[in-house]
């Protein structure tokens, strides 16, 4: 408050409304700036450096999955450069701050600190900031959490996506054995909130066998599944009669051969049957007059004669694309006390110590219904065990899906050292006993690993020229050429399939870059150093397939945006 005591009534007054004028619902804090990380990159510049020690390598995949080790703020920073918009689907398990279990600034937070909730909601809300940009536009996010942050992490989530971008909470039974608190309802769930980045994003429908659906499914001869249905609509906008008092043109009679059971709309054999419902009020068919002769030539449709009278019943071929996932999760797979820690120590043929890992199935389920594209990008920045890598893999399998990862964690109690790193290696690898004891194959792919490393920023050229030298990884990232073509000391080629990725440090060689060009077919991006964010296109005209960009110049600028009200 010592800041308001100098000022006068007119600048109080001045103040006061404009504090008037801000929301009066929703979530409010005394949000803090003050978090290590966070005044870290006022003054420094982050990069990533390639550990090249523990590379996975596959001879046949191309997908490259990436692992970064460090601070997670430091991580979506440097990925904002690499993966603005690129993002399918982010899944998190952030701290749940029931007491000592996450960091501020190199402080553990206890439950008694009067500013728990701040401190908690202050860390989310900037790792948040930095993540949304990182979702394409239809990208979905998915936050697990218990009861003790559930109700600000909602009101959080609603302010950062908006809660027009909600797209559901689901309960998880994670503990059926339950957390007993003296005097309190013993806890079995957690949460998942699900939001869109965009009115785009849309959760995916689970696959669900015909044989298990509340509707009797049969198969015709062709082997495919229908459901038989009463031809006579039900629910809104079904009425034979219009406002106006006329005829609904789909209330028709349609008549049937007792004796063979012929349906026609032209033929007026004895049976004739209209489309009255229960209630003898007039609907209306769910087909239109022209068809339903066709449909009876291709047996998709036959007379019933029921309870209610005779009836037109045919072969609804729909309803098999899958249900919308339900929001409650009971099944035994999602117990993180029974799948999660068992699932770890498996993998890693040790007894882990890290506290409550998730079950991969019920990490599974998550990116299943939020990253429905056979070829995806998942990202989870709080990767904890490495549950998230080992989920997108099974899924992989599974499903014959292509997607990638993305994990974040820092190195804190040798995590990624002891548990995050080795899980993810030997799931790649394979070879390890699942719990009945079985051989488990391994997944063919590749892994990258990174390390958080900075440049502290002077506000000059010589931050340009510091960081020119140490954004290949960044720049191999952006444009997803990881494979090492040429190095020469003034320029560098990378490619992955078709596509190559050319850096040019010195001018000076244009001429033997475009020696090499000439020999190369493909898509192909070249980064030029260039103090004034010269892009050189005109270089490179005689190339049609080339598109030229200066660095580093936008990745200052990028990291000016991000940081700039700090």
């Amino acid at each position: 408050m010592n800041k308001y005591k100098d000022w006068d009534k007119k600048d109080l007054i001045e103040h006061i409304k404009i504090l008037e004028k801000k929301k009066k619902f929703g979530l409010t804090w005394e949000h803090k700036n003050d978090e290590g990380p966070v005044l870290f990159c006022k003054e420094n510049l982050i990069v990533l450096e390639e550990d090249i020690k523990k590379r996975i390598v596959s001879k046949k995949s191309n997908n490259f999955n990436l692992f970064i080790e460090g601070d997670n703020y430091y991580s979506l920073a440097a990925l904002n450069y690499s993966f603005e918009k690129k993002i399918d689907f982010i899944y998190i398990d952030p701290p749940y701050n029931t007491g000592g279990d996450w960091k501020y600034t190199n402080d553990y937070i206890n439950r008694d600190d009067p500013y728990i909730h701040t401190k908690w909601l202050s860390f989310m809300y900037e790792r948040l900031r930095l993540a949304k940009d990182l979702l394409k536009d239809d990208g979905i996010i998915c936050v697990t959490i218990d009861n003790h942050e559930a109700p600000r992490l909602w009101l959080l989530l609603d302010e950062m996506f908006g809660s027009n971008n909600f797209l559901g909470e689901v309960i998880i039974r994670n503990n059926p054995a339950s957390r007993n608190v003296d005097g309190k309802i013993a806890l079995t769930h957690e949460f998942a909130f699900f939001y869109g980045k965009s009115l785009k994003s849309k959760i995916a429908k689970l696959p669900v066998h015909p044989k298990d659906k509340t509707h009797k499914y049969l198969q015709d001869p062709n082997g495919i599944w229908y459901a038989p249905t009463n031809l006579r609509k039900t629910g809104v906008d079904n009425f034979g009669v219009k406002k106006d008092g006329s005829i609904h043109h789909r209330h028709y009679p349609i008549y049937v051969d007792p004796k063979t059971k012929e349906i026609s709309t032209s033929k007026k054999f004895k049976i004739v049957i209209y489309p009255v419902n229960e209630d003898g009020e007039k609907v209306i068919w769910r087909r239109a007059k022209e068809d339903i002769e066709e449909m009876y030539k291709k047996e998709e449709i036959w007379y019933n004669k029921t309870s209610f009278g005779d009836q037109i019943y045919y072969k609804f071929y729909g309803g098999t694309d899958g249900e919308s996932p339900k929001s409650i999760w009971i099944e035994p797979e999602f117990s993180a006390s029974e799948h999660g820690t068992p699932s770890l120590n498996n993998v890693l043929g040790k007894k882990s110590s890290f506290p409550f890992p998730k079950s991969p199935f019920a990490v599974e389920r998550c990116v299943e219904i939020g990253c429905p594209n056979k070829d995806g990008i998942v990202l989870d920045f709080f990767a904890g065990s490495g549950t998230t890598a080992h989920a997108v893999m099974n899924l992989n399998l599974k499903k014959q899906k292509n997607l990638k990862f993305i994990v974040c964690t820092n190195n804190e109690n040798s995590i990624a050292d002891e548990d995050t790193y080795p899980r993810i290696r030997n799931v790649i690898k394979g070879g390890y006993e699942d719990r009945k004891g079985n051989k488990v194959e391994g997944y063919d792919t590749n892994l990258n690993y990174y390390k958080i490393s900075s440049i502290k920023k002077t506000n000059t050229d010589q931050d340009k020229i510091k960081l020119s030298k140490r954004l290949d990884e960044m720049i191999m990232m952006k444009e997803n050429t990881y494979n090492v073509v040429l190095e020469e000391k003034n320029y560098k080629i990378f490619n992955l399939e078709d596509k190559y990725t050319i850096i040019i440090y010195n001018v000076a060689v244009f001429d033997k870059v475009k020696e090499k060009l000439k020999k190369i077919n493909g898509k192909i991006k070249i980064y030029i150093f260039s103090l004034s964010n010269e892009n050189f296109n005109e270089e490179f005209e005689e190339f049609p397939n080339i598109i030229t960009e200066s660095f580093p110049g936008t990745l200052l600028s990028m990291y000016k945006r991000l940081f700039i009200n700090l």
